[in-house]
């Protein structure tokens, strides 16, 4: 349009002939006063294009945003903490979307998968949470979330490691909570479950799954939205946040997460617009049935790792049991046998306590003692005895 007026008003010029701005205006919807500016040869300046700091980085910041799971903002972080001149994020992710730096074509679409009932069980360890008791004891754990995928019934088990044993004890106490066992079980590569040589599902696993009838299976490498139901279900556990500095101790702990599982299974889910406990109902009878007890028990009488605090004590399904003071900060092996528990240290017995029901802790005699005259070195043997042996009777009406 501009184009055509130039032209018009140049011929008129020409023939001098006198515009009448007041046409042109109506004409062109444009004011008097801009017709007269360009009847006066006015041109429009040519702004300069000024480079932007991030062209150099631009092939590479293509690279960096198109990496399966990257995001806008590590990738951001990532440059910035190389060149700390580029600018600010908003800057960066107008340049992004100038340049069509971001292919977002070429990323997978990922429908919707359902399973039928009973069929499959995912799950995945939240790793390394860490929570304080009101007297201040700092508690790291780990949770392993199980979900049954066709009627999202979840179960949250407490862990303090992630080993294989514990992974195994994990699954069978989420298959006593449902009742049965599915089909097949999906997770990811976690190092408990895969041989990193092989990279392979390990023997031991392998035959856990022949044992108990199921198939193990692993999902792809960085797709985690493949076991996206255990993955949504992880998220239910920052409902644990508020209870920071508000629980006793880790058996209040223990508690707290079983009354979340309660919660969660009884909340109406997104997905399915059912409670998960009401879909549970008919997806129960499809489980397989769960193998004798003496399978059971042969997977769960394993040989647990826990450290000796400074007290000389291992904690052990609730309750303290003592070990010789030298064995302070080292780690022992436990294995518990009809009512009794061995403990072991570089595969030598070192200790055995008859599993308490009620009593909080349990030192042997030995061991009290002994941890008193590492303390108490400016008193006689028999006089730290008989301070042992009061202790000791105080301890003892101690109940949980």
């Amino acid at each position: 349009m501009k184009e055509e007026l130039e032209t018009i008003l140049r011929i008129m010029r020409c023939l001098r002939m006198k515009p009448n701005y007041s046409e042109l205006s109506r004409r062109y919807g444009l004011t008097r006063q801009t017709i007269s500016k360009y009847d006066k040869g006015y041109k429009k300046k040519r702004t300069r294009r000024r480079g932007s700091k991030l062209d150099k980085y631009r092939e590479e910041i293509r690279e960096k945003v198109n990496l399966p799971g990257a995001t806008i903002t590590g990738v951001y972080k990532y440059f910035y903490n190389k060149d700390n001149s580029i600018g600010r994020r908003s800057n960066f992710d107008q340049y992004v979307r100038k340049h069509k730096l971001l292919e977002k074509d070429k990323f997978e679409c990922h429908p919707r998968y359902e399973t039928e009932p009973g069929y499959q069980l995912q799950f995945d360890f939240k790793e390394d949470i860490v929570m304080t008791s009101k007297r201040g004891e700092e508690i790291k754990f780990n949770i392993l979330t199980t979900t049954l995928g066709y009627s999202r019934m979840h179960k949250f088990t407490y862990s303090k490691s992630k080993t294989r044993e514990d992974v195994i004890r994990c699954l069978i106490e989420a298959f006593e909570y449902y009742g049965g066992v599915p089909k097949e079980l999906l997770t990811d590569n976690m190092s408990s479950i895969i041989d990193v040589k092989s990279q392979k599902v390990n023997e031991e696993i392998r035959q856990f799954s022949k044992d108990f009838n199921f198939k193990m299976r692993t999902c792809r490498a960085r797709s985690p939205e493949t076991k996206g139901k255990v993955e949504s279900a992880n998220r239910f556990l920052k409902r644990l946040i508020p209870y920071n500095n508000e629980f006793k101790d880790e058996e209040e702990l223990k508690e707290i997460i079983e009354r979340i599982t309660m919660e969660v299974n009884n909340e109406v889910n997104q997905s399915t617009l059912m409670r998960p406990i009401a879909l549970f109902e008919q997806e129960r009878r499809y489980l397989s049935p769960l193998p004798n007890k003496e399978v059971i028990e042969s997977y769960l009488n394993y040989m647990k790792v826990l450290k000796v605090s400074k007290e000389s004590l291992i904690y052990y399904k609730g309750k303290r049991y003592s070990v010789s003071p030298k064995y302070i900060n080292k780690t022992v092996k436990v294995r518990e046998s009809k009512g009794k528990l061995y403990i072991y240290f570089n595969k030598e017995l070192i200790s055995i306590h008859k599993l308490s029901s009620s009593q909080g802790i349990n030192y042997r005699e030995l061991d009290y003692v002994e941890a008193l005259k590492s303390r108490l070195k400016n008193i006689g043997e028999r006089e730290i005895e008989k301070i042992a042996l009061k202790n000791l009777e105080i301890l003892n009406n101690l109940k949980v």
